[in-house]
């Protein structure tokens, strides 16, 4: 597929954050265009060009798994609130059968689930051979908002880093390839979205007073977000870091990753273990 308006290197290279280096959010405009370079209308006829390739590969990996070929793909969107997690969620499954995607967003646990380790929820979330999953929010939560809020003690929540680590390895080794995307956004366009929730009644639902008091802890968060990008950023499952003032880039980045990555993957359709010309034979003998 071309790219016109795409620069080399590839998009993973440009935004993917150096597994185990520092995170320097600071550092990182939020309202950047990375490997872009054309207008927004030409941003959204890429994304339409890229999506018809990436309902292409996903029905090739679907496929491919009826034939024992483990491989999956997660996409792990976290941010902070406003980011747009649910509308990149929202962008990318529109291309995609809803049959080979499992879909899960993550609130704050149940009873059921603090009863067990933090990884369980989300070990019962991920995709099955042969599928995409999308997690909005995620088991990264419990180095976030555990910590930021202190709902658990500093030990508790220092240890989970090498936890996770051990358990995206594991994973990855079992076939899951990794796209973990952190939606950088900038202080002042998340009070642009949050007000202009405010300014439209049927956005209210979307609204919690609560957002203004997670507002005000926005450098603990921060704070929080670049341990975690850092300590969990590893050759088995980097993190990619997408400027997320603009939506539309946004978009259009979220998309590329997962172009490249399926593109790597190369899934094919498996041979049939029938012989087609004696089935053909045997339709029109009826």
């Amino acid at each position: 597929m071309d790219t016109p308006h795409s620069t080399e290197p590839s998009i993973r290279d440009l935004l993917r954050l150096p597994p185990g280096g520092p995170a320097d959010l600071a550092a990182h405009p939020t309202d950047a265009t990375p490997g872009f370079e054309g207008t927004k209308r030409e941003a959204l006829a890429e994304g339409a060009d890229t999506g018809r390739e990436l309902a292409r590969l996903q029905e090739r990996l679907y496929a491919a798994s009826t034939a024992g070929d483990r491989r999956r793909l997660l996409l792990v969107l976290q941010g902070m609130d406003t980011s747009g997690k649910g509308g990149t969620v929202k962008h990318v499954v529109r291309y995609f059968n809803p049959a080979g995607c499992r879909i899960r967003a993550f609130k704050a646990p149940t009873e059921e689930e603090r009863r067990h380790h933090f990884l369980w929820r989300v070990a019962n979330a991920l995709p099955q051979a042969g599928e995409i999953g999308i997690f909005d929010r995620s088991h990264y939560e419990d180095v976030l908002i555990a910590r930021v809020h202190g709902l658990v003690p500093p030990p508790v929540w220092t240890r989970r880093y090498d936890e996770i680590n051990a358990w995206e390895r594991m994973l990855a080794d079992d076939g899951v390839t990794f796209v973990k995307v952190f939606l950088h956004l900038g202080f002042d366009e998340q009070r642009q979205r949050l007000l202009a929730r405010l300014d439209r009644p049927r956005k209210h639902w979307k609204f919690s007073p609560d957002d203004i008091s997670e507002r005000a802890l926005w450098p603990g968060y921060q704070e929080a977000y670049a341990d975690a990008l850092a300590r969990c950023g590893t050759q088995a499952a980097p993190w990619y870091l997408v400027p997320a003032d603009r939506k539309w880039y946004r978009n259009w980045a979220v998309g590329r990753l997962l172009l490249e990555h399926l593109r790597e993957l190369d899934p094919q359709y498996p041979a049939g273990t029938f012989d087609a010309e004696r089935t053909r034979a045997q339709l029109f003998a009826e």
